[in-house]
This record gives structure tokens, C-alpha cells and sequence, in this order.
């Protein structure tokens, strides 16, 4: 049953339990990052899956140790690998994704295989032209060599001081980064920066009219996925079906790690709870 024909066709109260959330992280954070999340969302009476991407390792420290497996791993290849996860699951179950697991996010809710979706500062997807400067700048540690495509590339703090952490202060910067950051497979970045004449990898189904609801969010200072490509996201969908964007202010691309992080995920559940879901 699509989620169109569960808003037609309310379930009874009795089957009404809170659905699985499924977390997707995205480039150069390890999913143990997501912890706070899902213990946030328990406590809201969800259930929670949190996949690491294929290729990463159980601990920060194990991925930095040994990242030859993380390297030359593409878009879809990723997007089938968190696909594969929710088909174990009884029923489609919500996706909250940030970054390029935002992107993943889209990718799976328009797949028609989740309930609904947050795509928090969505790497772009196929369609979205857009190139801020601070997006390019951002990208350069992986796009400045064409060698990176098939390899697993580290950010220096300095990298992801500017692309991740510029809008809290360094020494929390520094913090995230020791704690936090992993190396990163390239072909992801070289495949959304090719998109607009090449490939298909980080195409959406935006024209699915049985998805569930879909809310991105944009950072303001977000240097790496500015608001406006999240906000040009968001006009490639069919406005029949629940689509929207929340901008906020203040907050750069580290702002599900950061001390902030728990402003995002209240609204994310206020927003869940405003969609039945």
C-alpha cells in the first residue's frame, strides 16, 4: 500500500505504531555520529536502523586504519546497499539522510520503497546546475585530481573546517573532526559533478506521485551544500505530493554533529508528527 492510499485509507489506531527510521550518513562521517539521533527518536517511540555505507568499518578509528575498502564506491551502489537494508524491514519504513545521504534519502523515497524522507543538506541531484562558490571551493580537496576518483580521500581540518565546521568555533571544529571524520570514497563527488552531461548515478525520481512527504533543510553558512541547492531540489517535484524546505539560520553542514544538533532533529520529529508519520 502506497503512502497516498494510507492517507485515503487511515490504518485503525490499534495498528498505528510509530514506523523504523532508517539513518543514511553521508561523506567523511561515520555513522556512529547518528547515535544521539536515534537515541533522541527512541525516546519518541521510534525504532532505528543506522547502515554504514558500504566499505566502512565499525569505528572511526578502524576506517582511518584501513580505508582501501571504503575507496571506488559509486552513488547507486550505495543507494541499493541502504535499498537492501529496508527490504528486511517490515514495512517501508521513514529515511533521514544528510549531505550525500540526503541525496541517497531522495533517491530511495523516490524509489517508492519509504514512508517518508529528510534530506538534510542534500548533496545536489541530477538537474541541479547550481554551483556556489563556496560549494566549488568545498569540493576541491576531492574534484582537484582526477586520481581521486577511484580512492578514499581524507580531509585536513583545514578542509573540513571551511566545508563542515565554519559556523561553530574552532575548537569545536577540532573536536568534530578528531571525532568524528572518516575517509571518503571520491567517486560520489566526481558523479554529482558530472550529472548535468553525464550519467544518471545521482538522478531522483521527483515525478513519483505515490512517495511519502519529503522535507530538506538547508543550513544558511552550509559552505559544501548551500541552501540554494536544496531550494532548487525542491522545484524539480511534482507539487501534488508533500514537498518542503526549512532553512535554518545560522547553521553550517556540521549542524547534525554540532552542539545545535538536537534544534534539527525536534523539527524533524515536530515534522513527522505533523505528517501522521
Amino acid at each position: 500500500m502506497s503512502y497516498l492510499d494510507q492517507r485515503k485509507f487511515p490504518l485503525k489506531p490499534a495498528d498505528m505504531a510509530k514506523k523504523t527510521i532508517v539513518f543514511i550518513h553521508g561523506l567523511w562521517i561515520h555513522a556512529s555520529s547518528w547515535q544521539p539521533w536515534m537515541d533522541f527518536f527512541k525516546q519518541q517511540g521510534y525504532d532505528t536502523l543506522n547502515p554504514s555505507w558500504p566499505g566502512d568499518s565499525a569505528t572511526v578509528a578502524e576506517c582511518r586504519a584501513n580505508p582501501a575498502p571504503i575507496a571506488n564506491r559509486g552513488v547507486t551502489e550505495i543507494a541499493d546497499h541502504y535499498a537492501k537494508a529496508i527490504g528486511s524491514l517490515a514495512e517501508p519504513p521513514l529515511v533521514i539522510g544528510h549531505s550525500f545521504g540526503g541525496l541517497i534519502a531522495q533517491i530511495i523515497l523516490g524509489r517508492g520503497i519509504a514512508a517518508g524522507g529528510i534530506a538534510i543538506d542534500p548533496a545536489p541531484m541530477k538537474g541541479v546546475w547550481q554551483l556556489p562558490f563556496s560549494a566549488l571551493r568545498a569540493s576541491f580537496a576531492v574534484l582537484g585530481n582526477a586520481f581521486n576518483f577511484k580512492k578514499a580521500i581524507s580531509l585536513s581540518f583545514g578542509q573540513f573546517r571551511y566545508g563542515f565546521a565554519n559556523a561553530v568555533p574552532e575548537t569545536e571544529a577540532k573536536e568534530l573532526y578528531e571525532r568524528w571524520t572518516i575517509p571518503a570514497p571520491g567517486r560520489p563527488f566526481f558523479q554529482a559533478a558530472t550529472a548535468s552531461f553525464a550519467g544518471s548515478q545521482t538522478k531522483v525520481n521527483t515525478a513519483n506521485t505515490t512517495r511519502g512527504p519529503l522535507l530538506i533543510t538547508g543550513g544558511e553558512r552550509d559552505h559544501i551544500a548551500p541552501p540554494i541547492l536544496g531550494k532548487a531540489s525542491l522545484k524539480k517535484y511534482n507539487p501534488s505530493v508533500i514537498s518542503e524546505f526549512k532553512l535554518f539560520e545560522g547553521r553550517g553542514h556540521s549542524l547534525i554533529v554540532d552542539h545545535g544538533w538536537k534544534e534539527i532533529a525536534e523539527y524533524v520529529s515536530m515534522w513527522f508528527g505533523k505528517q501522521g508519520l
